[in-house]
């Protein structure tokens, strides 16, 4: 098995988007660990804020296949794929960390750059596994937190209840 993490973000309809997204990934995966949520002013362009939380599941599924599975959770919540690389977005699921697998190509990185770059990506991941170390530069994800200019971006956590 695998230990895979998966940002979700949403500023459309973002509540409704994030919990339907957690029930997705449970009725694939079964068992979801969940971060906090948090919410953030829109980054690299202007829009309503977002709600961001990191998921972790344990899978046997290659990591095109996770992929995948998390390209058409997004595609059946209304993601559109066609405008500006920063725009609203219903649902944004990103794969984060597939155990400590390095991979860039066919469209596909891992780990993500956003981890090191975005407080609502580095925040709920070190959350959610404190000791894990990043793949690439080795360091406890607590320690990256510690280490992250906070003042970079605003984001502050949110109460929002998932049922089961």
């Amino acid at each position: 098995m695998s230990r895979v993490y998966i940002s979700i973000g949403s500023n459309i309809e973002a509540e409704k988007h994030v919990r339907l997204a957690v029930t997705e990934l449970r009725r694939h995966y079964g068992e979801v660990m969940l971060s906090s949520v948090y919410e953030s002013e829109a980054v690299g362009f202007e829009g309503d804020n977002f709600l961001n939380m990191v998921a972790g599941v344990d899978t046997d599924e290659p990591v095109q296949t996770v992929s995948a599975v998390l390209h058409a959770i997004e595609d059946r919540h209304g993601r559109l794929r066609n405008g500006p690389r920063f725009s609203a977005r219903t649902l944004d699921l990103d794969l984060l960390l597939y155990d400590d697998l390095i991979i860039n190509q066919d469209g596909l990185q891992i780990p993500r750059d956003e981890i090191t770059k975005n407080a609502f990506v580095l925040w709920p991941l070190a959350e959610l596994d404190p000791g894990r170390h990043h793949p690439l530069n080795g360091q406890s994800l607590a320690r990256l937190w510690e280490n992250y200019d906070k003042s970079s971006q605003a984001l502050w956590p949110v109460e929002l209840l998932f049922p089961r």
